[in-house]
Order: C-alpha cells, then sequence, then structure tokens
C-alpha cells in the first residue's frame, strides 16, 4: 500500500479574516511549494491571490474582488444607499431557504462567471506550479477548489466550508462529475451540499478547524478542559448555575477543574471583522465599562486584527478616554501587522478569555472552545445562518444595546447565563475539526464529528 504524504499544500486567499483563519490551524501539515512559488519557508501557506510570482493577470483579477467586498461591507452604514449596495451584493451570494428540500444542482449566475473566468486561464499559474511537486491540496475557498480540478490538479482536492450553511456558490458548475472533496464544519452543511448534488461519499463531518493550542491533545482536550473551567468561575460569580449542573460539569471536564478559584479578571474579547466595519462597537463598549475598567474588575481586550487603521482608532479613543497607557489600564489592543502573527496572538487571548463578542462570523464556530458568544449585528446572508446556529446550539446571544453594557452584562453574569452559554457550546459545537482533517487526508480514514454533535 502506497504510504500517503504527510504534508499536503494549504491553499487560501487573502480576503477578510475568514477564509485564512480556517486554514491556520493546519499551518503544520503545511508543505514548502516547489521552488516558482518561493514563500518564506517559515509560512508555507499559499494565498492563491498574492502569492510570491503571481501572474499580473490573476493578481488584477483578484484584487477587484477584495476591494469591492470590504468596500461595500464598510459602506453598509452609509444612509440609503448603502444599504441598498450592499443588498445587491448580499442577493447575489445569498443562500436559498433550506426547505422544501429540492435540487438546487442548477449553476448560478455567480458560478458560470467563476468558470468563464477559469476558461480564460483563472487560476492555472498557481495549478501549473503546484503540480511540479504534487500534494493533498487543501482549500478554504470555492474559486481555488474549482480551478485546481479544472487545471488538472494531479493530486486529491479538499475544500473547507467556513461558515454553517453555504450558497451555492461552493460547488462546481457539475458536481456529480466533481472529484472535489468538502470538509463541513456541521451536519447542515452536509445536508446543503447534497441538495447541490454533491455525492455523499465526497462529504465528511468534520467540524470547522479549531487551533490545536486552544485544545490539548485529541485524546483529552486538557488545554480546553482547563480554560473552561477557570471561565465558568467567572462567569458564574454566584455559583447558580454550577451548584444547578455541578454533576454535567465535572463529567465532561473532570473534578480537577471544577469550580477553580479566579485566576484573572472578568475578560471581554472584542472582534472586529476583516473589513473593520464595527469597530465603534468597541469603543461604545469601552465607555459603557470604563468604571469597572478603572477599578481593575474588567479586563477588555479590543481587537484590532492586522488593520492598522482599526489600531489606530482605538488607540486614538483610549487617549481620549485618559486608557492610552495600556500597561496601566486593564484594556489592551490586539494587532499584529502580519495575520498569521495576528491570529497566533488571538489564539493566545481566547486562552483566558471568558466573553468572546463578535459578529457571527467564522468565530461563531469557536464556540466550541466553550466560549459563550455575544453577537453584534450581522454583515451578509451567510451571518444570519451562523447567528441562528448559535442560537440552537445555545452558545450565543444577542447584545443589547452596548451603551447600557454595565447594566445588562451583570444581570447576565448574576443569572449564570453566561455560563451555561459557554457549556452549552463546549457540549454541542464540535472541536477537533483539526485532527479530522489531518486523519483524513493523511490516514485515510474516514474520522468524523460524533453524533451527539446536534447541528
Amino acid at each position: 500500500m502506497k504510504k500517503k504524504p504527510q504534508k499536503a499544500y494549504i491553499v487560501t486567499v487573502d480576503m477578510g479574516y475568514g477564509h485564512q483563519r480556517a486554514v491556520n490551524p493546519l499551518k503544520e501539515m503545511a508543505a514548502v511549494p516547489p521552488m516558482s512559488i518561493p514563500l518564506d519557508t517559515k509560512n508555507p501557506i499559499i494565498c492563491a491571490n498574492n502569492y510570491p510570482g503571481i501572474s499580473r493577470i490573476d493578481k488584477v483579477r483578484w484584487e477587484g474582488g477584495r476591494k469591492v467586498y470590504e468596500t461595500v461591507s464598510r459602506m453598509k452604514k452609509l444612509p440609503i444607499i448603502g444599504k441598498y449596495i450592499f443588498g445587491v451584493m448580499d442577493h447575489l451570494q445569498r443562500i436559498e431557504p433550506f426547505y422544501p428540500k429540492r435540487d438546487l444542482s442548477k449553476p448560478t449566475a455567480q458560478v458560470n462567471q467563476i468558470y468563464r473566468m477559469i476558461g480564460r486561464g483563472w487560476g492555472k499559474d498557481l495549478i501549473d506550479k503546484l503540480n511540479e511537486n504534487p500534494l493533498p491540496y487543501i482549500t478554504s475557498f470555492f474559486s481555488t477548489a474549482f480551478f485546481a480540478e479544472e487545471h488538472g490538479y494531479k493530486e486529491e482536492i479538499y475544500c473547507i466550508c467556513t461558515d454553517t450553511d453555504i450558497s451555492r456558490a461552493w460547488v462546481p458548475k457539475y458536481p456529480k462529475k466533481s472529484r472535489i472533496k468538502y470538509f463541513a464544519p456541521n451536519k447542515r452543511v452536509k445536508e446543503r451540499l447534497q441538495l447541490y448534488g454533491v455525492r455523499a461519499e465526497n462529504i465528511y463531518v468534520t467540524g470547522f478547524p479549531l487551533p490545536k493550542e486552544n485544545i490539548g491533545n485529541f485524546s483529552d482536550s486538557e488545554v480546553l478542559r482547563a480554560s473552561l473551567g477557570c471561565r465558568i468561575s467567572n462567569l458564574d460569580p454566584r455559583g447558580v448555575y454550577q451548584k444547578k449542573y455541578d454533576a454535567v460539569i465535572q463529567d465532561y471536564l473532570g473534578k480537577q477543574f471544577c469550580r477553580i478559584d479566579k485566576k484573572h479578571r472578568l475578560t471581554i474579547t472584542f472582534a472586529v471583522g476583516g473589513a473593520g466595519a464595527q469597530r465603534d462597537i468597541g469603543v461604545t463598549i469601552l465607555k459603557s465599562l470604563k468604571k469597572f475598567i478603572d477599578n481593575k474588575e474588567i479586563q477588555l481586550n479590543l481587537v484590532a486584527g492586522s488593520r492598522v487603521d482599526v489600531f489606530r482608532y482605538y488607540r486614538r479613543e483610549l487617549k481620549k478616554l485618559g486608557l492610552e497607557k495600556e500597561s496601566r489600564s486593564c484594556v489592551d489592543i490586539i494587532y499584529a501587522e502580519n495575520k498569521l502573527d495576528y491570529f497566533a496572538l488571538f489564539n493566545k487571548v481566547l486562552l483566558t478569555t471568558d466573553i468572546l463578542w463578535t459578529k457571527p462570523s467564522e468565530l461563531s464556530f469557536y464556540a466550541g472552545l466553550g466560549l459563550p458568544i455575544i453577537m453584534a449585528p450581522t454583515i451578509g446572508s451567510q451571518e444570519d445562518f451562523n447567528r441562528t446556529w448559535l442560537h440552537a446550539v445555545g452558545a450565543g446571544m444577542e447584545q443589547e444595546d452596548p451603551r447600557y453594557t454595565h447594566q445588562w452584562l451583570f444581570d447576565w453574569l448574576e443569572s449564570g447565563w453566561l455560563a451555561q452559554a459557554a457549556m452549552e457550546g463546549f457540549l454541542d459545537a464540535p472541536k477537533h475539526g483539526t485532527y479530522h482533517i489531518e486523519k483524513i487526508v493523511f490516514e485515510g480514514k474516514r474520522s468524523e464529528i460524533e453524533d451527539r454533535h446536534l447541528l
């Protein structure tokens, strides 16, 4: 039997954070590409829209699409015209209602346009170069999966779906004939892929890839259980949830991680998306909780990601509030110039985060780390579905008016509701996607999430 390679090409796109965040946990399995793609060997993940040596025409094609997406996302706030323009883009990427179940395999105008571009050579430069030494090809974007197949990639092609439900754009023009294999983050995506015409044997329900450093070993998840044990202590100051569900917590976390003394102050991490469109919510939260921050009762992390404009915006606002000397305050701006450095920093911050406040993007899946998610307003159709999924799992709740965070947040804490949401996410949201993907690609095993995962 031919021994399977222990490395794969990891391919993504530099658009926002979602597609790159999905493959970042796979960095250890990323192969260095051929010499014709002179990437830094410390970071062999390939961005299909800006890798070294990309053809000029492909660079232009990708750049136009990225700029349109980020501009339209920021324009949503503009009165009247902003919502209209965003609505047009969102309509083109819409996800059709799931029920009644029906054949949805007919390609959309978006899919046909992608294939016209591929027919004119889009992506061929990348695939020709990777074919110099073909290895398993794992991508987190549909177009890059399509052009690998159309341009004759010589090894297996895998595509990671990055939301809790997906549009027809994720599936090839002729799905029943396609050899693309899908890693579905939940059961609904598997069902959706089948409605789009993908053969069942080409779908693996793995869960979304989450960072190993936040989980620990596949067998015991000790890092995750330890973090959650500390988190529950902070989220349930009166012990309401812990008293009621003591047996459940002990059963799933182990006695050593129950009723742990607080090891850090209550920590909230507010994360904006890749376009930076909701940065103002972070400042509103900051103003509402300033008294508790001044008294060192709350730690607030404002995530600027890799956007220097968001970093500067937060720094200006901190200065206005007299909190610019971050080392003396309980506010940190989470920023790194490079996205991979940002992801590493963000994952480290999550180890001591008690509440993740963000729009329901790909970060919805981080509920599996036992993080209760306060949901900012959605941006786009796919995030509406992510919001519904978080409600169904029990790990997410809609934000109340951020101006009054100092009131409603403490009501939620007193009731034990946030502790319950943390535990619900840990129990019912998949968490071992990275491990499942490794087993499928390198061991040829059909490794999938357990049946107890609800959705």
